[in-house]
């Protein structure tokens, strides 16, 4: 059975094709990938892991063609950086931000 098995952040850009039998886990791919030997920041203890985007379990089993990611932390909260996006758009003038602080929305 063929997946693949990606990790990202800024600087490293990974995705390795593995073959694994049918029934493999999460957990299978990820070891047969080599990706926590060469990145040895990985802690899948700490660390979330996925199929196409949607968290599950290490112990989960894969169908083939999927696409196990490797979730970094985040380093800023969504909340905050929205609002900080927001307080930027407002404090530069957009219309965004004027139609908001004002509440003159028509």
């Amino acid at each position: 059975m063929h997946v693949q098995v990606c990790y990202m952040t800024p600087s490293v850009q990974a995705l390795i094709d593995v073959e694994l039998p049918p029934g493999a886990t999460l957990a299978e791919a990820i070891r047969a990938s080599g990706l926590c030997a060469r990145h040895p920041e990985i802690d899948l203890s700490t660390q979330k892991v996925g199929v196409h985007g949607k968290v599950r379990a290490l112990d989960e089993r894969l169908a083939a063609h999927d696409r196990v990611e490797i979730c970094r932390p985040l380093t800023v909260d969504p909340k905050l950086a929205r609002a900080r996006r927001v307080a930027k758009a407002r404090k530069g003038g957009s219309v965004e931000g004027r139609k908001w602080a004002n509440r003159e929305y028509r």
